[in-house]
């Protein structure tokens, strides 16, 4: 016969795990730097000003 196993280290062992790859999930998603942080900020203000600078004065759709 197999040996018996023990479903609570199982279950431990996965739990650790799940716990793992969500702290992997968070450190990549909210683990920037400020100076990161700063980057895409002023990248994203850059573009938008761009883009503002780009409308045409005369569009009929920004009446409505």
């Amino acid at each position: 016969m197999s040996d018996p196993i023990n479903l609570n280290k199982f279950r431990k062992a996965r739990a650790k795990a799940d716990k793992e790859q969500r702290a992997k999930e968070n450190r990549a998603k909210f683990g920037r730097t400020k100076a990161e942080k700063t980057l895409d900020k002023a990248r994203a203000d850059t573009v938008t000003r761009l883009t503002d600078g780009h409308r045409l004065k005369d569009d009929p759709e920004q009446d409505s």
